[in-house]
């Protein structure tokens, strides 16, 4: 899970409180996270989350993970406050892991949309409040069905589901156009990508996005910042690695190349 459990210390470092002491009017903002998106390619699901996450105008943390491995054949990417993200997160992964050991199969992908759903059911008065909003995309191979498959929710836990593509957060209606167009008029529709065909293009749009989102961290290739890329195909969930993403990045997105 990477970077879970980072946010508390950096916000009592900084001096800010999680719940209703830390809520505006009392001058502290709450730290929340930002562009995140998924959409189909040829052999299964790329997600992808820039690495920024902010306190109003402050940038509090660069090398955030928003995408978030829950299980083998599923990832979770968040928006909204990494508090209470990761927390669903952790609770998710614990559930998926308590029901594959007790009942020695795997939960049903419904069965992990649904659990999701829950979460954020409970946490609707913490969003409501302002304290833990989180608006998170939810992927996934779904073995029953032999298909790999996104879903994205709102706030108040009902799920919708991103046939092609899903996005969310704060940079999201700049990519969104742009996934569409991609899709829809581009030389090849999102799903008949190759993997490097769709890594090139999910660090397009994060680049897109953070050009007119001031929340959205693009590609620092001074400090070896790179988004968090990753793919799910039946065999699994996996990484791009950062290596590969920098030679994508200078070779096929950056324009000083």
């Amino acid at each position: 899970m990477g970077m879970q459990g980072d946010f508390y210390q950096v916000l009592k470092e900084q001096g800010y409180v999680l719940g209703l002491s830390g809520q505006a009017g009392t001058g502290q903002e709450l730290t929340i996270a930002t562009t995140i998106l998924a959409f189909k390619y040829r052999d299964g699901v790329l997600v992808a989350g820039d690495r920024r996450a902010t306190a109003g105008n402050m940038v509090m943390y660069d090398r955030t993970d928003k995408v978030l491995e829950i299980d083998r054949y599923s990832v979770m990417a968040i928006a909204g406050v990494p508090a209470t993200a990761y927390e669903m997160a952790r609770i998710l992964e614990h559930s998926f892991k308590y029901y594959r050991r007790t009942q020695l199969q795997e939960l049903s992908f419904e069965g992990k949309l649904r659990a999701l759903s829950k979460l954020l059911k409970e946490n609707v008065a913490a969003a409501l409040a302002g304290t833990g909003a989180v608006a998170p995309i939810f992927a996934g191979y779904d073995a029953g069905q032999e298909a790999a498959k996104i879903y994205f929710y709102d706030i108040l836990g009902a799920e919708f589901e991103g046939v092609e593509y899903a996005v969310s957060g704060s940079g999201s209606s700049t990519i969104r156009g742009i996934l569409h167009y991609l899709n829809t008029w581009g030389e090849q529709s999102l799903s008949a990508m190759s993997e490097e065909q769709a890594t090139v293009q999910a660090l397009r749009l994060l680049t897109c996005a953070a050009e007119f989102d001031s929340a959205t961290g693009g590609v620092n290739r001074d400090a070896g910042l790179y988004p968090v890329i990753k793919f799910i195909t039946p065999g699994g969930v996996r990484m791009m690695p950062d290596l590969q993403l920098r030679s994508l990045f200078e070779s096929r997105v950056s324009k000083s190349a």
